[in-house]
């Protein structure tokens, strides 16, 4: 066993993953697209098998082994099936980032159980209509009041917006200042705005948040005034394996779902698994699948070591998600007009894989990230 493999304990965990997407969740995937609602029931299955506090320390109900890549390898089972629910796990670990990682022992204390007794679901507002990859352009202000902070601001395509109890906001505490406080969702004057109407992951809740002079005691400021961008940051470097594994899993369902269909379907007499120019896609789509694999898995391994993965974790994203997006493609193409309807899973892991070239910084961004670090490390050998 090469370090790039799950470990036994890792494993253990993933066959009752793998047994939940099957049995539980991939046969409500394709209503809850349908409807485009978010799915309650996945959700209180997921609290059960203990996958939305996965990334807490373990005295608040998180797993012994808190790693990302235990995270990403269960983002990828359930992501085979139904990549809304997989979107579930990373965004309640990116939302409760920030609480974990500069929050102190009290806010620790104060909030944590409610993510892992409560059942609460965390919410990122970072995102506004000015301000995507650009996080530093955030307009939303955060002013401080006695012993409290006012915060007034507009936080838009915020997945689990409108269903999250707790928020990690992320405001300006001064003009180059950006800090993150936790909000409860009953604060007066936070309202949920529009809820988007969305092309893929349409079962996750995507939607606007609206903070109108709402006040919370200082206490709730994670970390010291000004540490909100590198915190962001951090997030990123955890939160970006995860994506790569969300791509990864979409690729992999999409992948299996055409190699049945293609072994069974028969043209011109024989398999159409059998005809060269199908059996070169699918051999390009196994390839790209293994390779992204071991990136995403490097990214997330090179993290849990306290080692610096920021050019790994954009290589990941990056990557995966080009790929998935490329694979389901190919597999739509293979299927032909059956890959086009709704009666197969294909068009909507298509239209899933599109999105993971998009958020948690678009890809462009990413490979300005890798170009950065690229010269960094030729300054560092001249």
């Amino acid at each position: 066993m090469h370090g790039l493999e799950p470990s036994e304990d890792q494993r253990l965990l993933l066959e009752g993953v793998r047994r939940a997407a099957v049995q539980k969740i991939a046969p409500r995937a394709a209503q809850t697209d349908a409807q485009g609602r978010y799915d309650w029931e996945v959700t209180s299955l997921l609290w059960d098998l203990g996958l939305l506090s996965i990334m807490l320390p373990e005295e608040f109900g998180g797993w012994p082994q808190q790693t990302c890549h235990t995270l990403c390898l269960c983002v990828e089972e359930i992501a085979k099936v139904c990549a809304s629910s997989a979107l579930n796990l990373i965004i309640q670990a990116v939302g409760s980032f920030p609480l974990v990682h500069a929050g102190s022992p009290g806010q620790k204390a104060r909030f944590l159980p409610r993510i892992s007794q409560d059942r609460q679901l965390m919410g990122y507002l970072v995102t506004e209509p000015g301000a995507g990859s650009d996080v530093a352009a955030i307009t939303t202000k955060a002013q401080r009041r006695g012993g409290s902070y006012v915060l007034e601001g507009r936080k838009v395509f915020a997945t689990n917006g409108g269903v999250a109890g707790l928020y990690s906001v992320l405001a300006k505490t001064g003009p180059k200042e950006f800090s993150f406080f936790v909000v409860e969702r009953g604060r007066p004057g936070l309202h949920i705005g529009k809820v988007e109407d969305k092309c893929g992951f349409r079962g996750s809740n995507t939607a606007e948040v609206i903070l109108e002079g709402v006040e919370v005691p200082a206490e709730n400021l994670l970390g010291q005034p000004g540490d909100g961008f590198l915190i962001a940051m951090a997030d990123f470097d955890m939160s970006r394996p995860a994506v790569a594994a969300l791509a990864l899993g979409i690729a992999e369902g999409a992948l299996e779902h055409t190699l049945r269909y293609a072994n069974q379907r028969r043209t011109f007499g024989r398999a159409l698994l059998d005809h060269q120019a199908i059996s070169f896609m699918l051999a390009d789509a196994a390839m790209n699948i293994e390779a992204g694999r071991g990136l995403m898995a490097r990214a997330a391994l090179t993290r849990d070591q306290g080692q610096r993965n920021t050019q790994l974790s954009s290589m990941a994203k990056c990557f995966c998600s080009d790929m998935a997006m490329a694979v389901t493609t190919d597999m739509v193409q293979i299927l032909g007009g059956y890959g086009y309807i709704k009666d197969f899973p294909l068009e909507r892991m298509f239209r899933d894989a599109k999105l993971t070239q998009i958020f948690e910084g678009a890809n462009q961004i990413q490979r300005s990230i890798i170009a950065r670090e690229i010269k960094k490390g030729i300054g560092a050998k001249s």
